[in-house]
């Protein structure tokens, strides 16, 4: 298991903030309703293609799951 560095928890913060005001329109996607954090993720993976194994984009690609997650969640509750 990787620990994250001070700098690490900093930047996984502040990223995982950044995609909380990402926007969502359900229109475009009915299953996840994911609009800006699905070319969010398409900018993530082409970033990991062009310089793999930096922990920037492991910690992003975390976070946009997290994210994803969250938001299914916060779905279901609704609707229940």
């Amino acid at each position: 298991m990787i620990y994250d560095t001070q700098e690490e928890k900093d930047f996984r913060e502040r990223y995982a903030n950044e995609l909380r005001k990402k926007r969502v329109q359900y229109s475009i996607n009915p299953h996840f309703g994911l609009d800006e954090l699905t070319e969010e993720v398409k900018s993530v993976k082409k970033q990991e293609l062009i310089t793999p194994g930096r922990r920037g984009e492991q910690i992003k690609h975390e976070e946009i799951c997290k994210e994803i997650l969250r938001r299914l969640s916060l779905k279901k509750t609704i609707q229940l």
